[in-house]
């Protein structure tokens, strides 16, 4: 009986204070049943590894960055997201990148990264970026050149062109796989009235003129 309060009181705090790497790694795609006795093939929550004799430096360099996309679209907006699967050196690593051009008036439509948060970067241009939080607040500040800003993970985020030319960021994701949920692509078709909706309400964001720090509660309507 003496032993047995100190024996318990170590198990909770050999729980509490567990090394991370002796818990479940997080699971790098949406869904993953697990398959039958006879019907199990090699599929890794990831991918295989080069043999190390055989890794080059041109795997960890890319260049599929270093290009504007096509702004051609409804939204005039790209977002070209890398991960593992286009960028090998990436696997393993935890991280993804994505450029994001987008053109005057141009809007990247609300969506979130189930699997990641993200620190975008403006390279070039003006944006009003914003998310909202788990109880309705938003979250919106105006970005210049240099600037930097936060997606906290799985939140709903935007970012709207807020300047007269043409804005670009960089970003990087802290999941090889990071996923993207787009709300409005989730619930509508691409060519339905709700995008214009949608797209003249962002753009009201903008002209809020919310100050430095501040928040407000909206309601996601338009």
């Amino acid at each position: 009986m003496k032993l047995f309060v100190p024996l318990c009181s170590y198990i909770l705090l050999c729980g509490i204070y567990a090394p991370k790497a002796l818990s479940d790694s997080p699971p790098l795609q949406d869904v993953c049943p697990m398959a039958p006795q006879g019907e199990r093939k090699v599929f890794m929550n990831g991918f295989l590894c080069k043999h190390p004799s055989a890794i080059l430096a041109s795997d960890f360099k890319t260049l599929l960055l270093n290009h504007a996309g096509d702004l051609n679209n409804m939204f005039r907006s790209l977002v070209n997201m890398v991960t593992a699967t286009e960028f090998p050196g990436l696997n393993t690593l935890g991280l993804a990148m994505a450029r994001t051009d987008i053109a005057p008036s141009g809007v990247v439509l609300p969506h979130s990264h189930p699997r990641a948060s993200e620190m975008m970067f403006v390279h070039g241009g003006s944006v009003v970026v914003g998310f909202f939080d788990t109880k309705g607040r938003l979250f919106q500040k105006t970005l210049g050149e240099g600037e930097v800003f936060i997606f906290p993970r799985g939140l709903v985020h935007y970012i709207i062109n807020y300047g007269f030319g043409p804005s670009t960021t960089f970003s990087v994701l802290n999941s090889q796989n990071p996923g993207v949920v787009g709300i409005t692509d989730a619930m509508f078709a691409t060519d339905s009235d709700v995008f214009e909706g949608l797209m003249a309400r962002m753009l009201k964001f903008g002209e809020m003129g919310l100050s430095d720090n501040s928040t407000a509660g909206l309601a996601w309507t338009f």
